[in-house]
């Protein structure tokens, strides 16, 4: 007997911290994830002038539908006069952006402390 497809697991924790908004985004980031995390991440980068990190480090797998939900993150917070970083130290992940040419749109860091330290101060 098949088994039923394992569905994808996405946990969003979103803090304040020294002056950051860091959204910490888990599990698998698929077309099943972004359909929940987005209206998450739309209600967290609502408001103007904010410093957005978005840490990918306890993410596992990520596909295009990911990298939509980044560009549309960035959209939101860079139209509204903020700034966005994200932490990424996956390999597989930082060469999937660098192949959609999205390694000139992100400010990349590759730990938390490194993002929060060189993320510019919310007005």
């Amino acid at each position: 007997m098949p088994r039923p497809a394992k569905p994808s697991v996405c946990h969003v924790l979103a803090y304040r911290t020294r002056g950051h908004t860091v959204i910490e985004l888990r599990g698998e980031i698929d077309i099943a994830a972004v359909l929940h995390v987005t209206p998450l991440l739309d209600d967290i980068t609502v408001g103007p002038a904010l410093t957005v990190v978005i840490d990918l480090s306890p993410v596992v797998f990520m596909d295009c539908s990911g990298l939509g939900l980044l560009c549309r993150a960035r959209r939101r917070v860079e139209g509204r006069g903020g700034s966005l970083v994200l932490v990424c130290p996956h390999l597989m992940i930082r060469r999937i952006l660098r192949i959609a040419k999205l390694t000139e749109l992100f400010d990349l860091s590759h730990t938390l402390e490194e993002a929060l330290i060189s993320a510019p101060q919310a007005s």
